[in-house]
């Protein structure tokens, strides 16, 4: 009797959790597909619906936003200190309260791993009074070892060192692996656990954020983590494919301003940053018009996804796409079959093979519906693409860390610089194209059965990738 009315009361109270977070689904998910994603595991998969919905599902934290205090302040408008605002991304950024895009920038474009490797570790080197690094992954092998030992020597000259680390991505190298750092004087952050054994913990909400900055003047952005398969000293057949940009200019005070806010958040400690925007680079180097935008649970709505959905609908001429995963919604995807059939030119460059098969099921439909209205879809047949690269028209760009996937649209802690000077956007879309001479263009494939029901599948789990 008794076990039959404990049997009763679970039954009770598994249907009223449920019915609470299908309630949650429905106010948090304002997109209809990852709703019905989330209702049918927890109707139909109630056992394995639920828990992951409490471990994997919630997409913004407002007490996170609470305690670590908006990174833009919602509805007051930038403007001014960037000049006149040029296009629709621009204006939807400021509405949402981003700091306006300055100019007098310079940047510069690392193409390579090998590129990218020397030009940290010089940066590193060359540090006098502080160095800020965030990453996702820290490897544990000979890069990860190397960029360790280098901070650790600068933390022992009594440069101000800190590295800001994910939990998740760095679980094998929080610990011991930079303790050499620690003994030096050196800070080390872990950002958001992923068990609920403390406060700000969540095992799907994670920092993919990568930059370093030093000495508050010259600052490196993009999508490369510190590990052997994304960097190294010498040329890899097997490295991935990356970018990077260093910055340096007026610019830098906002992505500063980012870092402070997260090590903020994961250690309680307030950084003391150089007051007001940096001045504009020497006279006669390359100036720049650049926007620093960071998304995630700490900024209200979706800014990124907006922004970039209106440079899609707003271009006249092309828009490429490099991404390692090729996942958008259903809002990124009309809008790119609309200029597809309006005759834009629109390219698609992603890996042959990712290291998500679940993701490259779910791309195949999509990809395949594009080409059918015109679009290219440019694949790489050895390499994996890891570089995130939005080129519209002549004058508009977007790199950083950001995939074209709704993990990185909707979820994931971001950042990306936006370029609105055409030299630079043409020195990126070179890039690109030289990118697209490695891969094989594909064409309209008729799948198998077994892969069509896979790529269905795949399509129908989409909105929780």
């Amino acid at each position: 009797m008794l076990s039959y009315l404990l049997q009763h009361v679970f039954t009770i109270l598994g249907f009223a959790l449920a019915l609470f977070l299908l309630a949650r689904v429905f106010h948090e998910h304002e997109r209809p597909s990852t709703s019905m994603a989330w209702f049918l595991a927890i109707v139909f998969v109630p056992y394995l619906g639920v828990p992951a919905y409490l471990l994997f599902g919630g997409r913004k934290l407002r007490r996170l936003v609470a305690r670590k205090g908006p990174l833009y302040p919602r509805g007051k408008a930038q403007t001014g200190a960037g000049g006149p605002i040029g296009n629709t991304a621009e204006r939807v950024l400021s509405a949402y309260g981003y700091p306006p895009a300055r100019d007098g920038n310079k940047m510069k474009l690392l193409r390579t791993g090998e590129e990218t490797y020397v030009e940290l570790l010089d940066m590193i080197d060359t540090a006098q009074e502080s160095i800020h690094v965030m990453t996702f992954i820290l490897g544990r092998d000979s890069v990860g070892k190397e960029i360790v030992s280098r901070l650790s020597r600068k933390a022992q000259q009594g440069v101000e060192v800190r590295l800001l680390l994910d939990a998740l991505g760095c679980l094998y190298t929080r610990g011991r692996f930079v303790e050499s750092l620690r003994r030096a004087g050196g800070r080390v952050g872990v950002f958001m656990p992923m068990l609920p054994l403390r406060r700000r913990w969540s095992a799907n909400l994670r920092n993919h954020r990568k930059m370093a900055i030093i000495d508050g003047e010259i600052g490196m952005i993009g999508g490369t983590n510190l590990a052997r398969e994304y960097m190294g000293p010498a040329a890899d057949p097997a490295r991935w494919i990356d970018t990077n940009v260093v910055l340096r200019g007026p610019a830098l005070a906002d992505l500063e301003r980012v870092f402070a806010g997260d090590w903020r958040f994961a250690t309680g400690e307030d950084l003391q940053l150089k007051d007001g925007p940096r001045a504009p680079c020497e006279e006669g180097s390359p100036g720049m018009r650049t926007q620093v935008v960071a998304s995630g649970p700490d900024v209200a709505g979706d800014p990124l996804y907006d922004a970039i959905l209106s440079l899609i609908h707003e271009a006249r001429k092309r828009v490429w796409i490099v991404t390692p995963y090729f996942v958008p919604d259903e809002g990124l995807f009309k809008a790119l079959m609309l200029q597809s059939r309006l005759g834009r030119d629109v390219r698609i460059v992603v890996p042959g093979r990712s290291n998500h098969p679940v993701a490259d099921l779910a791309r195949g439909r999509r990809l395949r519906r594009l080409q059918g209205v015109g679009a290219r879809v440019f694949a790489h047949p050895t390499r994996m693409i890891h570089a995130k690269q939005i080129v519209v028209d002549d004058d508009i760009a977007v790199s950083g860390s950001a995939n074209l996937d709704m993990r990185s649209l909707y979820l994931n802690f971001e950042v990306d610089v936006f370029v609105y000077s055409p030299e630079k956007v043409a020195e990126m879309a070179n890039w690109a194209s030289g990118l697209m001479s490695q891969c094989v263009e594909s064409g309209l494939t008729t799948p198998g059965y077994f892969r069509r029901w896979a790529e269905d599948l795949g399509w129908l789990v989409s909105p929780l990738l």
